[in-house]
């Protein structure tokens, strides 16, 4: 039986779910990499080995188990005091609460999940921290519920890999910032020489490896999508040919409406 798109995202909606029921019920540690890694990468490579002792310092311990990200977006994103921060899949609430701290009382970080229970866990995390100035959301990061030209920066940390449909994904970014707004994403990315089947031979779906855009994929669809000035560097091997990678980008200070990017639907294998 062929995999739909809709049946990638409950499944990426459900192994979440799990990963937030892990560390709030304390039955399975899901910082150290295994639950977005599919147990297929080292730990150092995914979770909270990415952020600094510092950072990790300012957190409570449910938002360092939870974090499944394969970088760490808030040190790179530039942040300024008093701005608007939007974190794509926010999971356990680790780079909003960072993120909140950083834009300071008069800034806001939004961040969109999902997951019931990772938005759950998330709100508890942020006032375990103290911080007023975080608001989560519900939704899908392909219809961001915010309006047009509302954001600063928009960050994302191992997330755009999992989505179903990246064109909207790219654009909608675009949309929610204002004009010169920033992107500072972690994400796993792929060399260019690998094919989408070559992608799904080296990890699963939900565990941020098939689903990975390829790096001249990222530049041309963030181009498309109305950005300028995109780098895409990588950092770290996760998988053969696949790396974590920062991406950052800033948004066309023009009114021409972006093009749709032309980005290969995602692919079905290895998903499961």
């Amino acid at each position: 039986m062929s995999t739909t798109a809709e049946d990638l995202r409950e499944e990426v909606r459900r192994r979440y779910a799990e990963s937030a029921r892990a560390v709030t019920e304390g039955t399975g540690d899901c910082g150290s990499g295994s639950c977005c890694a599919d147990g297929e990468s080292d730990a150092s490579k995914f979770g909270e080995a990415l952020y600094d002792a510092e950072q990790r310092g300012e957190l409570p311990e449910a938002a360092a188990l939870a974090s499944l990200g394969c970088g760490n977006p808030t040190a790179v994103a530039e942040m300024r005091e008093g701005e608007v921060v939007l974190d794509l899949g926010s999971g356990g609430g680790i780079d909003v609460i960072l993120s909140a701290k950083r834009v300071g009382p008069t800034g806001l970080a939004y961040g969109l999940d999902m997951t019931d229970e990772m938005l759950g866990l998330a709100r508890k995390n942020a006032e375990e921290a103290g911080i007023k100035n975080a608001i989560f959301l519900k939704g899908v990061i392909e219809q961001v519920p915010l309006p047009a030209g509302s954001v600063d920066v928009v960050i994302s940390n191992c997330v755009i890999n999992l989505s179903v449909d990246k064109p909207a994904v790219l654009t909608e970014m675009a949309r929610v910032l204002k004009q010169g707004g920033r992107l500072g994403i972690s994400d796993v990315v792929a060399e260019d020489h690998l094919s989408t089947e070559e992608r799904a031979e080296r990890g699963s779906y939900v565990g941020c490896i098939a689903g990975a855009l390829s790096k001249g994929e990222y530049i041309a669809g963030l181009e498309a999508a109305g950005f300028e000035e995109v780098t895409v560097e990588f950092t770290h091997q996760v998988a053969d040919g696949m790396h974590g990678a920062i991406v950052k980008a800033q948004k066309t200070a023009t009114s021409e409406a972006p093009r749709l990017p032309v980005i290969q639907p995602a692919t079905t294998a290895g998903c499961c």
